[in-house]
């Protein structure tokens, strides 16, 4: 499972606008979404824009991090921008993660300006069945059992 700890995200945006593009020191939020699908975590971070060489991933203890920079399009001396909405700069969000996923097998592709993690599940914490086996001294078949000694 991961675990959130995002309290005033609503107020990233708009913050965001006034702030203007993110640092390193300073980074902007990256919108995700999480879900699980069988046995493995699945998280997908939007940066449209972004080329792969600029993102980064780290997986430190139980936290991960995820870093990006869009950078600005070159253009040649002759041209002049008109219009610029798109938010340049440094973008950053972290994770916890709880104990029961495996950070090791953590897999990463980028596709269409979608970042997708696929964080398995650990296998000591997927439900298992315990043999049970009769040892010295018991009798099977009766329901009666013999104490040694």
């Amino acid at each position: 499972m991961l675990m959130r700890n995002a309290p005033f995200r609503g107020l990233d945006r708009p913050a965001q606008q006034l702030v203007g593009p993110g640092t390193w020191s300073r980074p902007s939020p990256i919108p995700m979404d999480a879900y699980r699908e069988g046995d493995e975590y699945i998280v997908c971070f939007d940066l449209p824009g972004v080329s792969v060489d600029a993102i980064d991933i780290d997986v430190e203890r139980n936290l991960l991090t995820v870093k990006a920079e869009r950078r600005p399009v070159p253009t040649a001396d002759d041209v002049r921008m008109t219009l610029s909405e798109r938010q340049l700069g440094v973008f950053s969000r972290r994770i916890a993660l709880a104990d029961t996923l495996d950070a090791e097998r953590i897999q990463a592709s980028y596709d269409a300006g979608v970042l997708t993690l696929r964080i398995p599940i650990a296998e000591r914490a997927k439900p298992r069945k315990i043999a049970v086996s009769a040892g010295p001294g018991i009798r099977t078949g009766t329901g009666r059992q013999q104490i040694p000694g």
